[in-house]
């Protein structure tokens, strides 16, 4: 790069850092957007199964009734309401008061002290399936915690053919929060990428000044270049601002490497850039660009990206189609950087396809930016 070239770059990125620095919304959607998505989705989003509203149903209080509805009342994932008569517990099932009935018949003690089959009988709302098969498989674990200490209590052993010894790995306390703030810095790292430099030439054209920028000496890519670096360093800004909330005010771990991150989420903002570039070239309007750039950039990133919806439970189609989403790799990187480590078989596997797609679009952005009227 020759001296002529090196001061027209440098010209085109000063020209660019006062069009953020007079734009406010540009700062507002590299540092106030973070801020507000990640205190709703750490604060009130939660993936988490707790206070299930249930009723309990006793028809017999006696000491071992009252001893299992205890066990769902202090398990910190139900708030029971209890009932004398089914006909009460049914009449809030349906009013929505209560999501699931569990019902202690007239005999259940008699039977459970005899040794005979002492069923308890649970109704669950299927209107939510995923929900109601939460709230079965915590009634379940709940129900056999209890019986295992009451068995104990009896002097006597569970006798079960197979001993369940669970550990959980990356996540122990099993809480949503961990899974969802990772992820989410790639949707604000997505969106600061995308929308910003979806309005860049669109607005150049808009507004006029792009036919004084090709009178100018300024050569395609120097134009491409400067453009970009700033957006570049004002999004890499936006992802700093973003781990640190996510470290110190939702006291996610980062047990991997931060320079890996650095460089892993420097690969995907220049991907973001340029497919915002790319939107900002072809429809030359910026209205236009950014409803683009929120339905090709965005809403995949969300949906697609296994960063809220697993990606192995969607049709096999719709697999196939996300590995065209450039979020779902930097999403299990996030994942595995925040959560597991340097698992470099991940990380490595991910970039790479990032990186290809960093050819890909750097390829199209090149091919469609000419420097003439047209």
């Amino acid at each position: 790069m020759n001296k002529n070239s090196r001061m027209r770059l440098l010209g085109m990125i000063r020209k660019e850092s006062w069009q953020i620095l007079r734009d406010p919304s540009s700062i507002s959607i590299a540092f106030v957007m973070p801020v507000v998505l990640l205190f709703l989705f750490g604060y009130g989003v939660s993936l988490d199964a707790k206070h299930i509203p249930v009723g309990i149903v006793i028809e017999q209080p006696d000491l071992a009734s009252r001893s299992l509805a205890d066990s769902f009342e202090h398990s910190g994932f139900f708030s029971p309401v209890f009932f004398n008569a089914i006909q009460d517990a049914e009449l809030a099932f349906n009013e929505h008061r209560i999501g699931s009935v569990i019902w202690l018949r007239n005999n259940f003690s008699t039977n459970l002290l005899s040794g005979q089959q002492a069923p308890i009988a649970v109704i669950v709302n299927g209107v939510d399936s995923n929900q109601a098969n939460i709230t079965r498989g915590y009634i379940q674990g709940t129900w056999l915690a209890w019986l295992t200490l009451y068995a104990k209590a009896q002097g006597r052993s569970l006798s079960l053919p197979v001993e369940l010894q669970q550990r959980v790995w990356f996540n122990a306390a099993l809480s949503s929060r961990l899974f969802l703030v990772p992820g989410l810095i790639a949707i604000i790292m997505t969106l600061i990428g995308s929308l910003l430099t979806a309005l860049v030439v669109a607005r150049e054209w808009e507004r006029g000044t792009m036919e004084a920028l090709m009178v100018t000496p300024l050569h395609i890519a120097e134009m491409l270049v400067g453009k970009l670096i700033p957006y570049f360093v004002l999004g890499m800004g936006g992802m700093l601002f973003s781990v640190a909330l996510a470290v110190w005010q939702f006291e996610v771990p980062l047990r991997g490497s931060f320079w890996l991150l650095l460089v892993c989420s420097a690969l995907f903002m220049l991907v973001a850039l340029l497919i915002g570039l790319l939107i900002s070239i072809v429809s030359k309007n910026q209205f236009v660009a950014g409803q683009i750039a929120i339905i090709v950039t965005f809403l995949p990133a969300f949906i697609l990206s296994g960063f809220l919806f697993d990606i192995n439970s969607m049709p096999a189609p719709i697999q196939l189609v996300t590995y065209l989403v450039p979020a779902r790799y930097f999403v299990a990187i996030l994942q595995t950087l925040f959560l597991a480590g340097d698992v470099w078989p991940v990380i490595l596997a991910n970039m790479g396809a990032l990186f290809l797609m960093l050819i890909f679009f750097f390829v199209l952005v090149w091919k469609k930016s000419r420097k003439r009227l047209e």
